[in-house]
């Protein structure tokens, strides 16, 4: 079947050339997302959190040597998570994959963390009371499940996250422009503010839902102004909602850095707030070159424009599809609360 004849799955997996896979520690109450190319992509990162956590990035600005990536990870475990790419690159390696130096081949695995220690799962590796965490182990396995499909909310990267006042999670989405240029994002949603406009049920991307795919809701009558007051999850290194946008077009790495500076609007649409001192937002882009831009300059500020708008669905998405930790005190799930507001129970208000 002809890529652009494919069905479309409203994940970033519709985008050829991308297979993501996750795993979790179900007892530690974390996971690793793995987004694997099947070649070298052109890659590059925008933080504009205050307190990312990250490894490998350095290599993403444009002006340096490495063009091409073949994995980037999404792991929970604040620092802790940082040990899941050395998993990933083991696993790639296996299948000869990797940047060539003579003999040699180093797989590119760039990764962002966020914070989910905190949550209710047993990690007794963070409380100082010895074992290995899991992460190197969760990151080999991530890459061993990549594939085209994955489960949204509470998996992966997301398996442990939270926001302010709901369940956190692993989010998705995609698009195809007017070219038939193709973009997705994938997204851990972990956010020091709401994706929910004053509680909830009704998310901050409700204009860019498409369908009903997180609740077809749409807006509230009026947003009070108890939704606009300035509330903040947790404190300094608590929080980080890390991302992923991709596409199919081709891209220089100085573009690739443009979208993903871009697609950070998608925080601003879906999160309030977003990019505080006391985030990590961090928004890696990525293109698998299989489609020429039909402009340079305009086909870019489209492509730039759906990947922020994708972000945004994505984020909603991740919140919509998470179940609450089987934990004493765990955090609500949108589900848990607004379930039965949702489809198919309720259908689309």
């Amino acid at each position: 079947m002809d890529v652009a004849e494919a069905p479309l799955r409203n994940l970033v997996t519709d985008v050829p050339g991308v297979l993501v896979g996750s795993a979790e520690d179900r007892q530690g109450a974390t996971g690793v997302t793995a987004v694997v190319f099947e070649e070298p992509a052109v890659a590059s990162i925008a933080v504009l959190g205050g307190a990312p956590g990250l490894r490998d990035t350095g290599l993403l600005e444009p002006e340096m040597t490495v063009e091409r990536v073949d994995a980037i990870l999404l792991s929970g475990g604040s620092a802790f998570g940082l040990d899941a790419a050395g998993g990933a690159m083991a696993a790639l390696a296996a299948r000869g994959r990797g940047f060539a130096v003579g003999p040699a081949r180093v797989p590119i695995v760039p990764q962002a963390i966020l914070f989910d220690l905190l949550n209710g799962g047993d990690k007794p590796w963070a409380r100082g009371e010895g074992g290995a965490p899991p992460y190197r182990a969760l990151g080999a396995a991530a890459v061993e499940a990549a594939g085209l499909a994955f489960a949204l909310g509470t998996a992966g990267a997301g398996f442990g996250a939270t926001t302010l006042d709901l369940k956190g999670g692993l989010g998705s989405a995609s698009a195809v422009l007017g070219d038939g240029v193709r973009v997705g994002a994938v997204v851990a949603v972990n956010a020091v503010g709401s994706a929910v406009i004053g509680g909830g049920p009704h998310f901050w991307a409700a204009p860019y839902e498409r369908g009903a795919e997180f609740g077809g809701l749409g807006w509230p009558a009026a947003i009070p102004a108890a939704a606009l007051a300035p509330r903040f999850k947790g404190g300094p290194g608590a929080n980080t909602t890390i991302a992923l946008v991709a596409t199919d077009a081709v891209l220089t790495k100085a573009q690739a850095k443009r979208l993903a500076i871009a697609a950070h609007d998608g925080f601003a649409r879906a999160l309030r707030p977003a990019h505080a001192p006391l985030d990590g937002d961090v928004v890696f882009s990525a293109a698998t070159g299989r489609r020429p831009l039909a402009d340079p300059v305009f086909g870019l500020a489209e492509l730039c424009l759906a990947a922020a708008d994708c972000l945004a669905r994505a984020i909603a998405r991740g919140v919509h599809a998470a179940t609450a930790l089987d934990r004493p005190g765990a955090q609500p799930a949108w589900r848990d609360r607004f379930g039965t507001l949702s489809p198919p129970l309720g259908g689309p208000l």
